[in-house]
């Protein structure tokens, strides 16, 4: 299963890093792969997560998430 989302304010390859390690440290997140050109995230799951476990930890990594499908 996968989760698409569209996520604010990263800027460098940096940014991009840290959301990718905010989003693999979840229970249940697989893998993520993440964009900062184009401001988005794929992530892969191997069960259930919640869209909200997800916004928190981009969130608290310090980006705003708009959207998440």
């Amino acid at each position: 299963m996968q989760k698409n989302m569209q996520i604010e304010g990263m800027m460098c390859e940096h940014c991009q890093a840290r959301v990718k390690a905010a989003l693999e440290k979840l229970e249940g997140v697989t893998g993520a792969e993440v964009s900062h050109e184009a401001g988005s995230a794929v992530v892969s799951l191997s069960g259930e997560v919640s869209d909200e476990a997800l916004k928190t930890a981009v969130v608290d990594a310090g980006y705003e998430v708009k959207n998440i499908a």
